[in-house]
């Protein structure tokens, strides 16, 4: 009869212990948000902010606390043609702000009767702007093969380092398509760039 009460005062130990563990297990995430809260690092959120596919967009939220807001920069895209193909910004030109993610489709055509493999130079106006113009994203980071007549639209995503100079104001990136395994031609200069609004 002893050993059957034991047994039995074993078990509601045994329950109350996992009860407990259950309980705070549940609320250790509102205590982990409340310390955080009160002590003022707020550690969660941010890895929350850091997860892949987190509402917000991750590592573009990273960039964006560093936006300057207190100023614009007109950034102006230019496509210079060296060859047999069709090649264009979708847009001519967008506003950022300094610290913001921008993401703008550049458009290319092989007219060609036959597969050609390309690549693209880019190049900046002015000058300085080159490093400070931080792209995340480009077509022009590898060669490219596209069959005849084949039309591809491709990304640049781009943030500009606030800590460029408050005196430019534009930036005009320019993008030299060539044929890989042909003469490669010299990128435009500062000089030589098509202003806004220019045909392809």
């Amino acid at each position: 009869m002893s050993i059957r009460a034991d047994n039995l005062r074993m078990l509601g130990k045994l329950a109350v212990i996992a009860t407990g563990m259950f309980a705070f297990g549940y609320a250790l995430i509102p205590i982990y948000k409340h310390i955080c809260e009160v002590t003022g690092i707020n550690i969660l959120s941010l890895a929350e902010q850091r997860l892949p596919g987190a509402a917000g967009g991750g590592a573009a939220d990273a960039l964006n606390t560093q936006v300057d807001t207190s100023r614009t920069i007109t950034v102006e895209f230019d496509a210079n043609v060296r060859g047999p193909w069709e090649f264009k910004p979708a847009q001519r030109s967008i506003q950022v702000h300094p610290g913001e993610l921008a993401t703008v489709l550049y458009e290319f055509q092989n007219v060609q009767n036959r597969r050609m493999s390309a690549q693209a130079i880019p190049s900046y106006a002015p000058h300085e702007a080159a490093a400070h113009f931080n792209k995340l994203e480009c077509f022009c980071f590898k060669q490219h093969t596209l069959e005849p007549g084949e039309k591809r639209q491709w990304p640049v995503s781009f943030v500009i380092d606030p800590k460029l100079s408050r005196q430019v104001t534009t930036i005009t990136l320019s993008y030299t398509f060539f044929e890989v395994g042909a003469k490669t031609p010299p990128a435009p200069t500062a000089s030589t760039l098509a202003p806004a609004g220019a045909g392809a």
